[in-house]
């Protein structure tokens, strides 16, 4: 059995983590680390567990775990990294922005499998993909694979109010949020670097504008994002290519109906729609922002890290009614 930690345990991502890891048949949680909340349940924190487990939130960290996950504040991973020295066969998935972008400053390997399974098999760190880098990279990476980024790309996205974390801010109280919609970080949300980044691993030449305006929907979790450029080729092309790029993925699934969060929420599953209008090929994809977006995928590559089945643990049904 794979012994597991959770450093950080109090957040939206963590719940769904403890979640996941309780039930799944390969792993034990030893610890979830927790300086708010030290002594408390997770019960406690974590109301949908309640009945589920009998562990506390600790502040004592495990520095010989097979592997830990790492789901504090960005910016605070690197500082957990530098007071705690993990055992060298601990693996860690680190889910901030800390390091995704490559660097020779460290060894973290970023952490989407549809891109980069082979290199996260045989990573001991990786860097869990942010929820929006997620959705649309899975939506665009096809046509990076095969050159055909030449042009503007133009994404517009919708995430629900856990995108936004556990910490009370104006824009995430009821009152300002329901039957409310906004935009925010137009043409410069972080997530866009690792968009780049990937984007360049599979078209070094990529020279193009990707312009994102991220929006706030008032529901809880899901992300909806469309996206379109310029594409001259014909709509069975392009279905075929991305059925060929994502003939292995475990979880990211190509559809022909219209999409709606309600498929994919509370699942670890990316659902990928084709359509074209003139010479404008349009991507519609659709995410769990805490599952696929961050707890779920990191799960998805701890399987993939210790040679289990991809989807193991991960058999996760959407709320659909």
């Amino acid at each position: 059995m794979i012994q597991a930690g959770i450093i950080g345990g109090a957040g939206y991502t963590a719940g769904e983590l403890v979640r996941i890891l309780l039930r799944h048949p390969e792993v034990i949680l030893d610890f979830i680390y927790s300086t708010s909340q030290a002594g408390k349940m997770v019960s406690s924190i974590h109301q949908d567990l309640l009945g589920d487990t009998d562990l506390k939130f600790g502040d004592h960290i495990n520095l010989e775990i097979d592997v830990v996950f790492i789901c504090l504040g960005h910016g605070n991973s690197k500082k957990i990294l530098e007071e705690h020295r993990f055992s060298e066969t601990t693996k860690i998935i680190d889910l901030s922005t800390d390091f995704r972008m490559n660097s020779e400053d460290h060894s973290f390997v970023y952490g989407l499998p549809e891109m980069n399974k082979e290199a996260i098999k045989n990573a001991n760190y990786i860097a869990n993909p942010g929820c929006f880098a997620t959705a649309i990279s899975l939506a665009i990476l096809p046509l990076a694979a095969n050159g055909l980024l030449k042009d503007e790309v133009h994404v517009n996205a919708v995430t629900g109010a856990t995108g936004a974390g556990t910490s009370l801010s104006d824009s995430t109280h009821f009152a300002w949020r329901d039957n409310n919609f906004s935009s925010y970080k137009a043409f410069e949300h972080q997530h866009l670097n690792e968009i780049g980044q990937s984007i360049k691993f599979l078209q070094p030449d990529h020279a193009a504008e990707v312009n994102f305006i991220p929006n706030r929907g008032n529901f809880s979790r899901g992300i909806h994002a469309t996206a379109y450029t310029n594409y001259s080729g014909s709509l069975e092309d392009a279905i075929a290519m991305y059925s060929d790029f994502y003939k292995d993925a475990v979880f990211t699934h190509l559809v022909e109906e219209e999409l709606h969060l309600k498929q994919v929420v509370n699942t670890n599953k990316c659902f990928v729609r084709l359509q074209k209008f003139n010479n404008k090929l349009l991507v519609t994809s659709v995410i769990d922002n805490l599952l696929k977006g961050a707890s779920g995928q990191a799960v998805q590559n701890m399987n993939l890290m210790f040679g289990l089945e991809e989807s193991l643990g991960l058999q996760l049904k959407a709320n659909y009614f």
